[in-house]
């Protein structure tokens, strides 16, 4: 058996007002660029049955964009606060660790840095670049997300934008 983890970067976004760092919007290409990698995942049938969003504008935009060309009810994202700011990897993995036994995939939205280190950290072998919208999924050889430890993901792919154009 095995429990899958996507970690996504949020789309492209606006980058003035830096005071209003919490509610920078996208940007039409980082929109586009969301449905074009959601849509790619759909493509390989990368369903989630849960999503987890950083509670902030662009990353919670993304998680919705994600959802809507997934078929998953964007009203059941569940909005974790702390994933705006930096966590351990040891609060990642407590978050993952409650996750219910019938979740097989989880998608995660959330920001950089925190993101790329989150990819690394929880991967035997993912050394790459995360820019906006990069989307790394990660196979865990475990039968519940309790049992999830970092550095046991293997990379299953990683998509990003300029692979599409």
């Amino acid at each position: 058996n095995m429990k899958r983890l996507a970690i996504i970067r949020h789309a492209k976004t606006e980058q003035e007002n830096y005071e209003r760092d919490y509610t920078r919007e996208l940007l039409p290409v980082g929109i586009e660029d969301a449905g074009i990698i959601a849509s790619d995942l759909k493509k390989r049938g990368i369903l989630p049955d849960a999503i987890i969003s950083s509670s902030a504008t662009r990353a919670i935009t993304t998680a919705r964009i994600f959802a809507n060309k997934l078929g998953f009810n964007a009203g059941k994202i569940i909005e974790e606060r702390n994933l705006y700011f930096e966590l351990t990897t040891g609060e990642f993995v407590d978050m993952l660790k409650k996750m219910p036994r019938n979740v097989d995939t989880l998608f995660v939205f959330g920001h950089n840095p925190f993101m790329h280190y989150v990819a690394q950290r929880m991967s035997v072998n993912y050394d790459g670049h995360m820019p906006t919208c990069s989307t790394v999924v990660l196979d865990f050889n475990v039968e519940t997300w309790a049992e999830v430890e970092p550095g046991s993901g293997i990379l299953h792919l990683h998509l990003y934008p300029k692979l599409y154009r």
